[in-house]
């Protein structure tokens, strides 16, 4: 079990991709202590959660441990799909994503990521010289093979990043004024009225059938479902009763008289106040 953990480990951080690299950062993001300096980018390829600490980087092939990540920091488990960005600032006692080395300008800079035993090489790759200033060198899409100077800097984000949206923009090019928008936008709200309609006015038929069979079943005698537009004879029973007790004002008489009874109450001295201890003693 304990060698098949190993394993997949090991499999899961073959995933890791050197995505992006950026030599001279001269007006561009700024690391957790404000300075600016060169990076790079690993991209998680994989659809599990790698986690990198105990791996290496270098920029030396004779030297591959020449930057061990550290372990234990959370921050080393990438996500799938996810990017993390080391600084090559020289400063490793900064913190876990601080290299021990710089990126050299003048020339071609190699970097390599190694897996935890030191040898396994996970992905390197060669960074051209005469890069120019905040202009990053990276993969045209995230963990592909093709790399070209990125036409934007995206540091722990996708290199291929959308300005725009293809159909917006037909559509802008075929409705410049909105009619056809405005068009569909009421079509579709008439057609959800119209739906909600239908299904009242069915469910309402539903309901006073439904009704009728209740009572009918409730009487055992057929009760006749009144036409559209008349009134049914259950209502022109109502009507008649509500008529007749009107003409013979034949409601509750309510009497209006007010009387006052005193009430009578027990009484027991022993309740009294004039018997409480605070009466003075007679003399």
């Amino acid at each position: 079990m304990l060698l098949f953990s190993f394993g997949a480990q090991a499999q899961r951080v073959t995933a890791m991709r050197i995505n992006e690299v950026l030599v001279i950062n001269e007006d561009n993001f700024v690391d957790d202590y404000g300075k600016r300096s060169g990076w790079i980018e690993l991209y998680n390829s994989s659809a599990g959660t790698v986690n990198i600490g105990g791996c290496f980087l270098t920029n030396d092939k004779n030297d591959p441990k020449k930057y061990p990540i550290p372990k234990g920091d959370v921050l080393t488990k990438i996500p799938p799909r996810q990017h993390t960005l080391f600084w090559a600032d020289g400063n490793a006692s900064r913190g876990t994503f601080h290299a021990s080395f710089t990126l050299d300008p003048t020339k071609e800079n190699y970097i390599a990521l190694y897996d935890t035993d030191g040898k396994t090489l996970v992905d390197e790759i060669v960074i051209p010289a005469a890069q120019k200033a905040d202009v990053s060198y990276g993969r045209a899409v995230d963990g592909q093979d093709e790399w070209a100077l990125l036409p934007k800097v995206t540091p722990s984000t996708n290199n291929l990043t959308l300005d725009s949206n293809e159909k917006i923009e037909n559509f802008k090019t075929k409705d410049s004024l909105g009619l056809g928008m405005t068009v569909t936008a009421m079509a579709v709200v008439f057609l959800g009225l119209l739906v909600l309609f239908l299904v009242f006015k069915m469910t309402g038929k539903a309901s006073i059938a439904a009704g009728a069979r209740r009572a009918q079943k409730a009487t055992g005698a057929e009760t006749v479902v009144a036409a559209p537009g008349e009134l049914s004879g259950e209502i022109l029973v109502a009507i008649g009763m509500a008529l007749y007790e009107l003409n013979e004002d034949a409601h509750d008489i309510e009497s209006t008289v007010l009387t006052i009874q005193k009430v009578k109450r027990t009484y027991s001295p022993w309740s009294s106040k004039i018997y409480g201890l605070r009466e003075l003693p007679r003399k």
